[in-house]
């Protein structure tokens, strides 16, 4: 065996490898003993096929095989002696030109990019700051009892805010158009999920008017052949609902959980829930920041490999995610190009983080996923079932751990970096994604 290793790029490597003949030939033929032992061919008894039948039903087989094990083999050696980090397969091309009784390839594959952990105390972090108060419990109960709206059937013209149940007939150059055409068809006027000038054609009418008129679709519209179109639609008002809100009762408390009514109660159980989110929100907002200032403290080359690996399996966790919404994925292909920028950063962050892990040795201790564990467990109506379910599983464990080297690393970058503590709106906060 010899090998012949070239650095391409910064991760690819390349490494000439060529192998023997002769060795190749000899483990073919023990190969085939071998499976002379136990192969049953019509008019032999297993044990006595003749060596010659065997090679030629299975010598190709046996020779892949062996070149396949050879090639392993001086592959494995070569970068364990170099100490190299191999990320994903080999890719092995044939050589056409090699000694006389060798075979040659070359092996194609990346490394493992060198980390040199840089500097963070040049980055800035706000953290952000935001005391729950009854302004804020107010809202949230606002809108909770939003959610449970109920509509009281009126008799007056329909106008914002009000659902309306109606039939419509959409029509395309006096066609029906797919999509066109319900009877009973609920919405509430002003929510958005009905196009504005549709909204405005049924604002001001009463329970059994009709109303026929024209509506041009957006340029943007998501069914392409209606987008930019002018139709023609007609529609009958059927019932006018006026909106009327719960009150904030024991009947309204006990909606939410509150068993005995109370609602000084309620009013506590929603300011403890909204303190959770708050501070689950505040802590992801730090987190992105975080890890922002970490890739920029370590920009890094990823190889390939890992980010294909890490884009398909983001794409497989979509598509078990459409599935379970009852969305056939058949009809609507997810391609991992889709997550490849996500997966980068993915990678990368991955990458990172070890590196800082190890370094300044931010492992997690089993205080901390206790306690991370048992923060979790609060928001359930039986913690200790939770907490039981988590310390069942190895892989649950896992997670958590995980989740508490983040926030170490989390911690380690807020204590170096440059760090400003700012005080946010609620609005704002708890409409950001988090």
């Amino acid at each position: 065996m010899q090998t012949n290793q070239e650095t391409t790029n910064a991760l690819e490597r390349r490494i000439d490898i060529t192998v023997a003949k002769e060795a190749v030939e000899q483990e073919v033929q023990a190969r085939l003993k071998h499976l002379g032992r136990t192969v049953k061919m019509p008019g032999f008894r297993p044990g006595k096929v003749p060596l010659k039948m065997i090679e030629q039903s299975y010598g190709g087989q046996a020779r892949s095989e062996a070149v396949g094990t050879a090639l392993e083999k001086a592959f494995a050696q070569k970068v364990q002696e170099e100490k190299l980090r191999v990320a994903g397969q080999p890719r092995l091309e044939p050589k056409a030109e090699a000694e006389d009784g060798a075979l040659a390839f070359t092996a194609v594959f990346e490394v493992y990019p060198e980390i040199t952990l840089g500097e963070v105390s040049d980055k800035a972090i706000e953290r952000p700051s935001l005391t729950v108060s009854d302004a804020e419990i107010d809202k949230t109960i606002d809108v909770l009892r939003k959610q449970r709206t109920n509509y009281e059937t009126v008799e007056r013209a329909a106008a914002a805010d009000d659902r309306v149940v109606i039939d419509f007939t959409g029509r395309k150059d006096g066609e029906v158009f797919e999509g066109g055409q319900a009877s009973d068809f609920p919405f509430v006027i002003g929510a958005g999920s009905m196009l504005k000038d549709f909204e405005d054609a049924v604002d001001g009418l009463k329970a059994g008017e009709s109303k026929t008129f024209n509506m041009t679709f957006p340029e943007d519209y998501h069914a392409a052949n209606l987008a930019g179109q002018t139709v023609e639609f007609e529609i009958t008002v059927k019932e006018v609902g006026a909106a009327k809100l719960p009150e904030i009762d024991a009947d309204f408390a006990k909606s939410l959980g509150v068993a005995d009514g109370d609602v000084a109660k309620m009013r506590e159980e929603v300011k403890a829930n909204l303190e959770r989110e708050v501070s689950r929100r505040i802590k992801t907002r730090i987190k992105e920041q975080a890890m922002d200032a970490l890739l920029a403290a370590n920009p890094i080359d990823v190889p390939k490999a890992l980010v294909t690996r890490e884009a398909e399996q983001l794409a497989e966790n979509a598509r078990r995610d459409m599935e379970n919404r009852g969305m056939q994925t058949k009809d609507l292909p997810v391609s991992a190009d889709w997550f490849t920028e996500q997966a980068e950063r993915r990678v990368k962050l991955g990458l990172v983080l070890a590196e800082l892990v190890a370094a300044k040795d931010l492992y997690a201790k089993p205080e901390q996923v206790r306690a991370l564990i048992e923060d979790f467990a609060q928001s359930y109506e039986d913690p200790k079932e939770v907490i039981d379910w988590y310390y069942s599983q190895p892989q649950r464990m896992a997670q958590a751990e995980a989740l508490v080297i983040e926030e170490n690393a989390v911690d380690w970058v807020l204590n170096n970096a440059k760090t400003e503590d700012k005080v946010v709106d609620f609005d704002e906060l708890m409409g950001a994604t988090a």
